[in-house]
């Protein structure tokens, strides 16, 4: 694709299927094994050349973004400015849905539909290798978040290895009022006991099978107990899902979002009507992560 004036993309968020924590590295973060998924939840970005530098509007107006600076849009755009030597003027606008401090991969799907927005935006003809290195160097999540579908996470969770689909079904995902601090939770589980995960493995096998229901009943998240101390109503949302009929229900990330399976819409709709919480959607599986919008 040529150069163009205005992109718009979906960015999506992602849950954590499964999450095993199996090591800290040197550099201070972890090795993980990470069963990911993206779904419908997502933000809308719309990017377009022109002005002076980088402008970046958020709607609504009030969601909190974290300082300026600290942006994965921002950073993304920085990182793509500094890596190809060119200007590249532009005007963000965001459209915000997707909750911040809880482990949806919010700020890294925001930062992938920048980076596949601005490489077309200005024909930059970057590889898919430089694409994936530009990625990671805004977030270990956001090579996934690029990618999308259901993939094996490796190392920091960049070393993507391609799952099949999951059996249809429903998410009702909800999160508390309180969020967390992701390199806290890490430090926190670096002070427990080791437990050695499991999950990952269950979950590939039942991905692999097509069984919705061992799908449901191997969710795992080795962070999940030190997030459920940190922020109780993590647990107390987790029973109410399995209380309202959700065949399995796990913590996404570092939290504080907890999701529950459901077979069918209606009993994910019927669900999410009784879960008191701030936050509440009905979601489904996606087999991409960043998409292309057409027309507006």
């Amino acid at each position: 694709m040529g150069v163009v004036g205005q992109v718009r993309l979906r960015a999506r968020a992602k849950v954590n299927y499964a999450l095993d924590v199996t090591g800290r590295r040197p550099d201070g973060y972890h090795n993980i094994r990470s069963v990911m998924q993206s779904i419908s939840l997502a933000d809308d970005v719309e990017i377009e050349r022109g002005g002076e530098g980088f402008e970046l509007l958020v709607e609504p107006e009030r969601t909190e973004i974290g300082p300026p600076k600290m942006n994965t849009v921002y950073r993304t755009w920085l990182t793509l400015r500094e890596m190809t030597g060119q200007g590249l003027p532009v005007r963000v606008r965001l459209r915000k849905r997707i909750p911040a401090g809880a482990g949806l991969a919010g700020g890294s799907a925001d930062a992938a539909a920048a980076l596949v927005g601005m490489e077309l935006l200005f024909g930059l003809g970057l590889g898919a290798r430089e694409v994936h290195r530009l990625a990671l160097l805004v977030g270990a999540d956001v090579p996934f978040c690029i990618a999308g579908g259901t993939a094996l996470g490796k190392g920091v969770g960049d070393v993507l290895d391609p799952l099949p689909p999951p059996p249809e079904h429903f998410l009702v995902v909800a999160k508390p009022e309180e969020s967390a601090d992701t390199g806290a939770v890490y430090r926190l589980h670096d002070e427990l006991p080791a437990e050695p995960g499991h999950s990952v493995l269950s979950v590939k096998e039942a991905l692999r099978a097509g069984d919705l229901t061992a799908l449901a009943r191997s969710l795992g998240n080795d962070l999940a107990r030190v997030t459920g101390d940190l922020v109780p109503e993590v647990a107390v949302l987790r029973e109410r899902l399995l209380q309202l009929g959700a065949l399995g229900a796990g913590m996404t990330g570092s939290g504080t979002a907890i999701y529950g399976i459901f077979e069918t819409e209606d009993h994910a709709r019927s669900a999410a009507g009784r879960i008191s919480a701030p936050l509440v959607f009905v979601c489904e599986p996606m087999t991409a992560g960043v998409e292309l919008l057409r027309d507006a």
